[in-house]
């Protein structure tokens, strides 16, 4: 297991839509190790490969249940949204490849998820709240979209504006 680097906003192959996974194979199960240890490294709720630099249709999720404590805990191969509910939810998103931003995105409340696990095998889940966003957010990523792209255009705009900012801080504080 290995920690990977994350890949900031501004890659091409967070815009790139990633490819579908063929081969259930080792490196799958080495690329979604790599991707739990990363994304706990980084105190992540979710990570796309397109975040590790891979374009390849992979996602890892781990969300805590409000209340009980529980932990969803899952890896994805080849998700897709089956079904989503018409009630909406608006709540604070941030995300790992735009590190220092955050704001309100609305989504479904519940999804239907289909994919496959590492192994290959076919899975369909029923998420709510939390797991439901952190899937579906997690899925955009997939396709080439990002958060920001969810909200209007003159909270985006504002949001590439901090961003800039942002960067242009870290670029003058040098390598850490």
């Amino acid at each position: 297991m290995a920690i990977r680097d994350i890949v900031l906003m501004g890659d091409p192959v967070l815009r790139t839509e990633a490819e579908p996974v063929e081969d259930f194979d080792d490196e799958l199960k080495e690329l979604v190790d790599d991707m739990f240890a990363t994304m706990y490294h980084a105190d992540g709720i979710g990570l796309a490969a397109p975040q590790v630099g891979v374009s390849r249709r992979v996602l890892v999720v781990d969300v805590k249940e409000r209340g009980n404590g529980d932990s969803r805990r899952i890896a994805l191969v080849n998700p897709r949204v089956a079904q989503a509910s018409r009630e909406t939810d608006r709540a604070p998103e941030g995300c790992l490849s735009i590190p220092g931003l955050e704001e309100v995105v609305e989504r479904s409340v519940s999804v239907e998820i289909r994919g496959f696990d590492p192994e290959g095998n076919p899975l369909t889940l029923d998420a709510k709240d939390l797991f439901a966003r952190a899937l579906q957010h997690e899925i955009d990523h997939l396709d080439g979209i990002l958060f920001p792209d969810r909200v209007s255009p003159l909270k985006r705009r504002l949001l590439l504006k901090k961003w800039r900012k942002l960067r242009a801080e870290a670029d003058e504080e040098g390598p850490r």
